[in-house]
């Protein structure tokens, strides 16, 4: 097993990939002399890796640090970098190597304080690898502020330290900084190899691993949390069944109602598991005394705490809507397919009923507007606008068509 193992259908990355985790060997022995990089080296400081969600964007970073922190000792007679087995691939990938920083964010932004630690830790040489490692998952969630600061650091990187930027498109990095980074784009990953890589590394039933890629369009993760959680098949039903429901006011209002609804007890069950135990460290670090009383001077830290965690509610909350909204997406896309003829797989055989309903009481123009209406959700969810506010006009819009 390769530390490339988990990169599906990712064929032309995984090979630039490995080339330039090949020559960073040259280069790092160049370094090390005091000698002029060899000419024609494929490795360099700064990766911007992009592509649509579920495509494996930030498995393909942690791959390539796996591979540049690769120790086998098949590497010095010619061997390809990332055997997977050896101390520096395995935990490179599990995250617990000293000289692999992986950054990502659960809340709606990085910001200039959090990004001041990262470029300090980047000037540091690495403590028993061959580089230092920065894996920043979510370079797009980078504030203007944030991203000035990176800049500086990707301008003038330290001799040993790399940065693996992620972001699903160059237009959510800042152009000063994209311009200073090799780009890979990644792609959606064939339904087919998903399925695959479900039934092979997670031992899903091939049946029900077909149906939840064939579901998700090629999306892994969202694959994986649907074949195995039994709450996030019965939530993608109940969405799916949104648009037999929008037939009247009332039952626009009522399903925008319940989506948002379904999407709070989400982010709700989530800060709850992590909110408790993340306060009651806080609080035993600051030095609570008997009965929950604070020591003085410690109120602005627990209320920087607390704004953190509402931050992170607001973000689950948004994820887990915006997860419905692609389901939804999904099924209109599935009865213009049958509208127009199209010879495509559909993505939710499973609803057939309903997608044949739909599309035999309607006409690809107002499908197309519908599937503009969720597009237009999404947006507006994105601009901060109240979620019920934005889902009821949504469901309104599908009522009209």
């Amino acid at each position: 097993m390769s530390v490339w193992d988990d990169l599906v259908g990712q064929d032309r990355v995984q090979e630039q990939l490995g080339a330039a985790a090949q020559d960073a060997d040259a280069l790092v022995t160049a370094i090390s002399a005091g000698e002029r990089v060899p000419p024609g080296s494929r490795m360099t400081h700064a990766w911007l890796f992009t592509g649509p969600p579920g495509s494996g964007r930030s498995t393909a970073a942690r791959a390539f640090a796996a591979a540049l922190q690769c120790t086998s000792p098949d590497r010095a007679l010619g061997g390809a970098p990332g055997c997977g087995f050896c101390d520096g691939c395995h935990t490179s990938l599990v995250g617990t190597h000293a000289d692999v920083d992986v950054v990502r964010t659960d809340l709606l932004s990085i910001g200039v304080k959090e990004t001041r630690e990262l470029v300090r830790r980047a000037q540091l040489s690495p403590a028993v690898g061959r580089w230092q490692v920065i894996i920043l998952e979510d370079a797009d969630r980078l504030t203007e502020g944030a991203g000035n600061v990176l800049l500086k650091a990707v301008e003038e990187p330290a001799p040993r330290t790399v940065w693996l930027l992620c972001a699903p498109s160059l237009e959510d990095v800042l152009p000063t900084i994209r311009s200073r980074c090799r780009h890979l784009t990644l792609r959606t990953p064939p339904v087919d190899a998903v399925a695959d890589v479900l039934i092979r590394r997670d031992g899903i039933d091939p049946e029900r691993a077909a149906s939840a890629a064939h579901a998700t369009q090629g999306h892994i993760g969202r694959a994986r949390r649907l074949a195995t959680d039994e709450k996030a098949r019965a939530r993608r039903a109940a969405v799916l069944k949104l648009p037999l429901r929008v037939d009247d006011i009332g039952g626009c209002l009522k399903a925008a109602q319940e989506l948002v609804d379904t999407a709070a007890d989400d982010a709700k069950q989530v800060s709850e598991e992590v909110d408790v135990k993340e306060t009651e460290d806080m609080k035993a670090a600051l030095g609570a005394v008997a009965g929950g009383r604070m020591p003085r001077g410690t109120a602005g830290v627990m209320k920087e705490l607390e704004d953190k965690q509402k931050r992170r509610k607001t973000r689950t909350q948004r994820d887990s809507l915006d997860l419905a909204l692609t389901d939804l997406t999904g099924f209109y896309r599935d009865v213009l397919a049958l509208q127009l003829g199209s010879q495509i797989a559909l993505s939710n055989v499973d609803v057939r009923d309903a997608l044949d309903r739909i599309a035999r009481s309607s006409t690809p123009e107002r499908t197309l507007r519908r599937i503009e209406a969720v597009i237009a959700c999404r947006r507006a969810l994105d601009r901060n606008v109240a979620p019920l506010l934005a889902v009821e006009a949504m469901t309104m819009a599908l009522r009209a068509g």
